[in-house]
């Protein structure tokens, strides 16, 4: 039922809309960027929906690989992502007008992109996904470790200070 309020929701001109950017390699590519650092604390790396926050929306965040997103238009996929979905965790990422909206656009490659996506393009994201001020520096002082230097745990540095 809300799939459909959803559908209707969506005025016409963008129902029908048409991708206006090219599926390029580089396009993608800067839309993974995008969906890791923006996207990818909702709804996963893959789009699997499945994270420590995704669950707990209500209604939980979707699988972007299913069936039921990838038969939506491409007018639909960038109205979601440019205007959000009223009651539910999605928020509007659009900004300005719609049709200025390139980075919208370029999501919309990657969510059908999705299903596809390469055990090699998620190690990519994970390292550009956003980190907590632990993780950080954590990664710190592992890239210190690699690096040859003296390793010194995190948690025993920040009780010295």
């Amino acid at each position: 039922m809300a799939r459909w309020v959803r559908h209707l929701a969506v005025p016409s001109h963008l129902a029908d809309a048409k991708n206006p950017t090219e599926a390029s390699p580089e396009n993608l590519a800067k839309a993974l960027q995008h969906f890791a650092d923006h996207c990818a604390n909702c709804h996963a790396n893959d789009g699997s929906g499945k994270t420590h926050m995704g669950p707990n929306f209500y209604p939980p965040v979707p699988d972007l690989r299913e069936a039921v997103i990838q038969s939506m238009s491409d007018g639909e996929i960038f109205y979601v992502i440019h205007y959000g979905v009223a009651f539910t965790g999605m928020p509007a990422w659009g900004d300005g007008e719609p049709e200025k909206d390139t980075e919208s656009w370029k999501l919309v490659h990657f969510i059908r992109h999705l299903p596809n996506i390469t055990p090699e393009e998620i190690d990519q994201m994970k390292k550009l996904n956003p980190m907590t001020a632990q993780e950080r520096e954590e990664q710190e002082a592992l890239d210190r470790f690699l690096a040859g230097e003296d390793f010194e745990p995190p948690s025993e540095r920040s009780e010295e200070h």
